[in-house]
């Protein structure tokens, strides 16, 4: 059950990884972030007249009625484009929503470099520490890309609100496809991060089960044990016996020697 789940939590966090990747990439590339239309009431007949109406994305802007009818202008980050907009409340939300361009960049940046470290450690499932790195980066990725969207939403929010009210005068505005692409890569990228972390998780959890208890390892014998250096006192060495020679006592002490083979090894080690 154990692998079952951890093998399940690998294929999610592709998945989810995969789907936000994709879904943040067409969110900014696309411009269908938002829609606005404005035009005139006629009194008569009750009835709208559209004077302008257009698509708007982070690097674009295309006019589907008006006098720019069927043009499409880069959004100018420095500079003003030379267009024809009808009041100046609708210009202002242009200049106003490049505030939060940087944010999707940055996230779209952030879950590329998940998405890689992500499938590096799923081919290399014993470096443990890489499923903690992309869900680091899954989590920064989202966090990143739902600041941008709040300043997006915030800067319409306070232009709409200081524009003026006439009864003559309709305007509105919703937010597209390419936005709502962008709010479901936030959860998905979210939900990778959390799976990513569980994941290193459970493989730091099953590394932990199956790594040996230190108590199993045979202990080394060291030259400072009490063990090895019983033999190094000349106290311990057998008693010579009386009336022998030099030579013999020598004898005894390389008999002796060759019996314990821990003599040798800590005579070595002393060496």
């Amino acid at each position: 059950m154990s692998s079952f789940s951890t093998r399940a939590l690998t294929l999610l966090s592709s998945v989810f990884g995969a789907c936000g990747l994709l879904l943040v990439g067409v969110a900014v590339s696309t411009d269908y972030w938002l829609l606005m239309e404005e035009g005139i009431v006629l009194q008569q007949n009750q009835t709208t007249e559209v004077k302008m109406a257009l698509h708007s994305g982070l690097w674009r802007v295309c006019f589907v009625a008006g006098p720019e009818k069927g043009r499409c202008v880069a959004s100018e980050y420095f500079t003003e484009p030379e267009i024809e907009i009808t009041t100046e409340n609708t210009a202002n939300i242009l200049k106003m929503v490049r505030t939060a361009t940087p944010f999707p960049m940055v996230s779209l940046l952030f879950v590329f470099t998940a998405f890689i470290i992500s499938n590096i450690g799923h081919i290399r499932p014993q470096r443990t520490i890489l499923a903690f790195v992309s869900g680091i980066f899954f989590i920064l990725s989202g966090l990143s890309l739902v600041v941008g969207l709040v300043l997006y939403i915030s800067s319409i929010n306070d232009e709409v609100m200081n524009r003026p009210r006439e009864a003559e005068q309709f305007f509105h505005y919703h937010y597209g496809w390419s936005f709502a692409f962008a709010a479901s890569s936030f959860l998905l990228k979210e939900g990778a991060g959390v799976m990513s972390v569980y994941l290193f998780m459970k493989r730091y959890a099953e590394e932990e089960l199956y790594r040996p208890h230190p108590a199993l390892y045979r202990p080394r014998m060291s030259d400072c044990s009490d063990y090895s250096g019983q033999y190094l006192h000349p106290d311990n060495w057998p008693p010579p016996k009386r009336g022998r020679s030099a030579s013999d006592v020598s004898s005894d002490i390389s008999i002796h020697t060759l019996r314990n083979p821990a003599v040798t090894y800590t005579r070595r080690c002393v060496q």
